[in-house]
This record gives C-alpha cells, sequence and structure tokens, in this order.
C-alpha cells in the first residue's frame, strides 16, 4: 500500500510487573510459577504532526524460546529484555519515516543478526520487534481513529511482502486483506499440563476456580482441548487414558490437538506412540477427536526430517521451529502442513504465513491443504489476551489455545480501577467473580464483539503507575 500513512517512532518505554500462578503448569523441561510481564509504550508522531501512544504486552516465559538447561529461568527472561531493548534501538535509531510495517521489515534482517551476535537465537530475536509492532500498530490505529480490523483489512500497516517472502510474489495481498472477516465469538482450546489434576478436586488451591480438567469441563463448557504429551510413551498413554476417561464421559463433543511439545527426538518414537495409542480401546474416541499434532520433533532436528508420512495420518504443524520468516516454507518441503499464529512470535509474521497458505491452497498441485493454528496459553487478561484474540480471529480462527485464565487467578493481583476499567470497556470478555475480573467463558467461548474498538483491540489501558520500568539485563546491550 503505497499510500499507508508513514510515522517515526519517537518514544519507548518498557515496563514490567510480576504475574504468579495459581497453580504449577508443566511445559516441556519447566515447571512455571511465576514470571514477569512484560509491557511496552510507544509513541509515534505522523507526517501531519499528529501523536499517539501505543501499548502491547507479554509474558517473559522461560524455557520456550531457549530450551537450554545451562540457563537459569532469570537468564531466560535476561534474553528476552535484550531482544526487546535492541529493538527499540533499531526502531529508535531509524529516523527514516515508515509505515507500520516497513518498520519491522527494515530492521527484520538485522535484529536477527544482531541477536546472533550476543548469542541469541531467531526466535529470542524475533520476540523483541514483535512487542513494538504490537504497540505501533496501536498507536497509529489510535491516531487514526480506526480498528485494528479496520486497519489490517485496509492494509492501513502497509504490508508487502516483497523481499522477505518471494513465494508470495504476484500474490494479491491488499485483495487478501480485504477478505479477513473476525468473528464475534471465538471457542477456547482447554490445554492439559503435563502435571495437572485429571479428575475429582485435587485441592491444592482451593479458592472456588476449577483445579482439574473435570471441573475445568463443568465450569467453562470447553469443546476443544490440547493435550500435551511427554515423551515417555507408557506415561503418556496412562495420562492420556485417565483424559479420555473424563471428556467421555462429559458427554461433549469434543474435539483436540496433540502437543508433542519438542519431547520426541524422532519420527520413530513417534509413531509409536501413535501406534499404542490406537491400539488402545479407551482412547478409540480420543484419537478420532485429535484434529493435527504440534511440534513433536525437538526444534534442532525438525526442520531436517520429514513428516510427510505422519501428515498423512493427522496433519503436523510447526511451533518453536517457527523461528524465522523462512521457517514455514521449508516446512511446507518436509510435509508439515501447518503453522502456529503466536503474538509473541510477530503479528505480521502470523498475516504473512496466512497469506501463504491461501496462496499455496488455490495453487498447490497436490491438492494438500495448509492451515494455521492459534497457540499461546500464556496471554494475561488485558491487552496480551486481547491483542493475541484479536488477531486470530482476524485470520479466521475457530478456536484457539487459552490457559492464562486457568493458572492465573484473572486480575487478582492489580489494582480495582484497572479491573473496573477493562471490565466496563469489554463486558462480554470479562466477568467479575471469585472476588477478582477474569475472563468470562461460556459453552466453551470467548465473547469478543467489543475488541472491535479504536486502537489494537483494547478500548482500556493499564494502570502505568503501578508498574516498575523493566530492569536492564545483565548482558551487554550495544550503544
Amino acid at each position: 500500500m503505497n499510500d499507508a500513512p508513514r510515522f517515526q517512532v519517537r518514544e519507548v518505554a518498557l515496563y514490567e510487573r510480576p504475574v504468579r500462578l495459581r497453580m504449577p503448569f508443566r511445559f516441556g523441561v519447566v515447571t512455571l510459577t511465576e514470571a514477569p510481564q512484560l509491557f511496552v509504550r510507544a509513541r509515534i508522531r505522523l507526517a501531519d504532526g499528529r501523536e499517539a501512544w501505543g501499548a502491547g504486552a507479554e509474558l517473559l516465559v522461560p524455557k520456550w524460546f531457549d530450551k537450554d538447561l545451562a540457563l537459569t529461568n532469570e537468564e531466560n527472561f535476561d534474553q528476552l529484555r535484550l531482544a526487546v531493548r535492541l529493538a527499540r534501538d533499531a526502531y529508535l535509531a531509524d529516523v527514516e519515516p515508515r509505515t507500520a510495517f516497513g518498520c519491522f521489515a527494515t530492521n527484520y534482517r538485522a535484529l536477527i543478526d544482531a541477536c546472533a551476535a550476543r548469542g541469541l537465537n531467531p526466535l529470542v530475536a524475533s520476540f523483541g520487534p514483535a512487542q513494538l509492532d504490537r504497540a505501533i500498530l496501536d498507536a497509529m490505529c489510535r491516531a487514526l481513529g480506526i480498528s485494528f480490523y479496520d486497519a489490517v483489512r485496509a492494509n492501513v500497516p502497509g504490508i508487502a511482502p516483497a523481499g522477505l517472502a518471494p513465494e508470495l510474489d504476484g500474490f494479491d495481498m491488499e485483495a487478501f486483506l480485504g477478505t479477513l472477516s473476525p468473528g464475534a465469538r471465538i471457542a477456547a482450546r482447554h490445554t492439559v499440563g503435563l502435571v495437572d489434576a485429571i479428575a475429582g478436586h485435587p485441592g491444592r488451591v482451593n479458592d472456588g476456580l476449577p483445579e482439574s480438567l473435570e471441573e475445568v469441563v463443568t465450569a467453562y463448557g470447553h469443546t476443544w482441548f490440547k493435550l500435551k504429551v511427554g515423551g515417555e510413551i507408557d506415561a503418556d498413554i496412562a495420562r492420556l487414558v485417565e483424559i479420555a476417561d473424563v471428556l467421555d464421559a462429559s458427554g461433549i463433543g469434543y474435539r483436540a490437538s496433540l502437543d508433542g511439545n519438542e519431547q520426541y527426538d524422532d519420527l520413530v518414537a513417534l509413531r509409536a506412540l501413535w501406534t499404542r495409542m490406537n491400539a488402545e480401546p479407551k482412547l478409540a474416541r480420543l484419537v478420532s477427536a485429535i484434529e493435527f499434532i504440534e511440534q513433536p520433533i525437538n526444534r534442532k532436528h525438525a526442520l531436517e526430517k520429514d513428516v510427510s508420512e505422519l501428515s498423512t495420518i493427522k496433519p503436523v504443524i510447526i511451533d518453536e521451529s517457527d523461528a524465522e520468516l523462512e521457517s514455514f516454507p521449508r516446512g511446507r518441503s518436509l510435509g508439515y502442513r501447518g503453522v502456529s499464529s503466536k503474538m509473541c512470535k510477530g503479528l505480521y509474521k502470523s498475516l504473512l504465513n496466512a497469506a501463504r497458505c491461501a496462496h499455496w491452497n488455490a495453487n498447490d498441485a497436490t491438492g494438500a491443504r495448509y492451515f494455521m493454528t492459534a497457540e499461546d496459553l500464556t496471554t494475561q487478561a488485558g491487552l496480551s489476551v486481547q491483542q493475541d484474540l484479536a488477531l486470530v480471529a482476524l485470520l479466521g480462527m475457530t478456536h484457539v489455545e487459552r490457559n492464562g485464565h486457568h493458572y492465573v487467578n484473572g486480575m487478582a493481583d492489580l489494582q480495582p480501577g484497572e479491573q473496573a476499567a477493562f471490565l466496563a470497556a469489554h463486558p462480554d470478555l470479562y466477568e467479575r467473580s471469585h472476588g477478582a475480573v477474569r475472563l468470562r467463558i461460556r459453552d466453551g467461548d470467548l465473547a469478543i464483539g467489543s475488541l472491535r474498538c479504536a486502537g489494537f483491540a483494547s478500548a482500556a489501558l493499564p494502570d502505568w503507575e503501578t508498574m516498575r520500568e523493566s530492569p536492564a539485563p545483565r548482558l551487554k546491550v550495544a550503544a
């Protein structure tokens, strides 16, 4: 879009506040009990002199972006803080007026390289611009008085894949964006963590909120589930049988994804798991409900092994291996059929990957179908969950992984005024219960009509006065 508004990034402020989990969550190699949430505020100035602030938020999750066991959780946090600071410095140093997408495209490769020089992998590197881009787009939408949905549909960010996604050469990006139409509701896909209680009431928290899978189904009415496996076949089968007992007994017509979470080093072990699952009569209903398999192979080898055989049984998607813009096309050549959308990996990556799916589905002579899934269980109530919900809804997703509301007690740790502001601005998405404002889930769905507001999906803002400045990482940042 040649006439997309251009601006300069004039100021970027970084804040944090702690997030405490009401119960532990294990994914992969870490069991999480607390983590900081990062907030980014960005001020832009349009060519006509108008200025606006925008914001975004994301949890600093350890052992997902970099699973090196030699690193402490605090060192993982510092990696992400460094990536954000490098992106901030690059965006502020660029005095040329840019479109919103232009800010991302101009700095994309240089930031990957700058992070690599400091020992940060591309997934960590992508976290930095991902946070700046959402805050900048929020500021632009607020300056123009338009919603995120309307901005993207009209390509106000100026999304132009030339040079970044060569497989989209000749693709009509603006026509594609114009076809996007978000729904007013989306199903919350509940993740069953590896240490989650399955049945009954374990009484670990006793705060009145559901603790076990059985209680979750009763309380929220979920119909979509994400089932994590840990790489030990006997233990995985036993746990899946427990899960199937609860879901089958509920009487709901459930669907599910199977999340390998990088716990398998090769396809032989994964095929062995799938064979055992199919051979277990108690898993017959659950196996038939599985729609796709998520990132089963360790990222070190995931884009080296052909998964075409497995994808003919159940489509396989990449998630952690989706570290760079080139990752999904490379995965496609190895038989992967899908890719995850996660705001922590970048909203423009999601939009480009959605365009790739549309382009490939229209032109693939083999008849293979490509798709995107909506993943991210760590998004917290407020800016983080709202912006992610808006993105995946715009991309046409009908269900999205959501678990921040389950492992964290809603907005209980926030000031009453901030809780009240978000509830008043988005009464379809939130409710007040058990002493705090929290996500409102009915029949497994989230109502998101109120996200169609000026700005990036939020008519309320956090209480900045209650936050601390994000501490400088204990790693050297380039001047």
